[in-house]
């Protein structure tokens, strides 16, 4: 039986930086033993542990794909003690991962619906693990009408840049990339707050799912819209993957009431957060 303590040894295979401050760094990671590769299964939304040896450990969202093979991605902003050690890291450095752990976005109640995504900032990585997911060849037609917004505080801040141009040159992704200040810069985004945008592209709440990831102030004025919208709080997900501690429930310092978001989440319909208490 794994220990569910001791990480699985990876070694970074390529770091990309994505943001012009330099401080978000995508890791790709290749595993050390193919049967460590083989035991770490994950769905779309779910999240692992990522340590550096001396530094600690930080719970990080998983940004690839199961789809995608041979490696696992994560995009890393540098915000503390493990983060920074990180960042500080280069090519071909061992680091450890231990998971995946919670739960994942629900495909099985999304399969024949139009779905819409809406992410901000860095925390669009677990969103983009459920979009490339989506768009890949096997799966395309289990979902109907795909529309994503996505948005960030200005050009500089986006995240997965080629990406995000190669889905707005797809048909069969609706892609509108906004950013709250121009400023000048050459990304040819529109100019707006996720909110906003989301009212004025209004997507149909008919046969749709809406999966939301993004910071607390995006998702507190983006919830309304998409209430005004007609999206049921059943079909409005949420991701609480910030509240992330120890992964295992142990630690209870994820807890909400009775709720442990490592264990029951950190996927969450609004209707099942309704039912919680107002502390996330």
């Amino acid at each position: 039986m794994q220990n569910p303590y001791k990480p699985y040894p990876v070694r970074i295979r390529r770091i990309i930086i994505e943001n012009d401050t330099r401080d978000l760094k995508t890791f790709e990671l290749v595993f050390l033993n193919k049967e460590d590769e083989e035991c770490f299964r994950y769905t779309p939304g779910q999240f692992a542990e990522l340590s550096v040896y001396g530094a600690g450990e930080s719970p990080i969202g998983i940004a690839s794909s199961p789809t995608e093979k041979g490696f696992i991605k994560f995009t890393v902003k540098k915000m503390g003690v493990v983060t920074t050690a990180l960042h500080n890291m280069e090519e071909g450095q061992v680091i450890g991962i231990r998971g995946p752990y919670g739960n994942w976005y629900p495909f099985h109640l999304m399969e024949g619906k139009d779905i819409v995504v809406i992410g901000g900032g860095f925390a669009f990585t677990t969103l983009r693990s459920a979009i490339v997911y989506m768009l890949h060849g096997e799966n395309r037609k289990r979902f109907g009408k795909i529309t994503c917004i996505y948005g960030a505080r200005n050009a500089g801040e986006l995240i997965y840049k080629p990406e995000l141009k190669e889905w707005e040159e797809r048909s069969d992704i609706d892609m509108y990339v906004t950013v709250d200040k121009l400023n000048g810069d050459p990304w040819p985004a529109r100019e707006g707050f996720v909110p906003a945008v989301t009212k004025e592209i209004a997507p149909s709440s008919e046969n749709s799912i809406c999966l939301v990831c993004g910071p607390q102030i995006m998702i507190k004025f983006t919830i309304p819209v998409l209430t005004e919208l007609g999206f049921p709080p059943d079909r409005i997900i949420n991701s609480l993957e910030m509240r992330m501690k120890c992964g295992i429930g142990k630690c209870g310092r994820c807890n909400i009431g009775n709720r442990y978001v490592c264990k029951d989440g950190p996927i969450f319909s609004l209707a099942q957060l309704n039912e919680m208490p107002d502390e996330y």
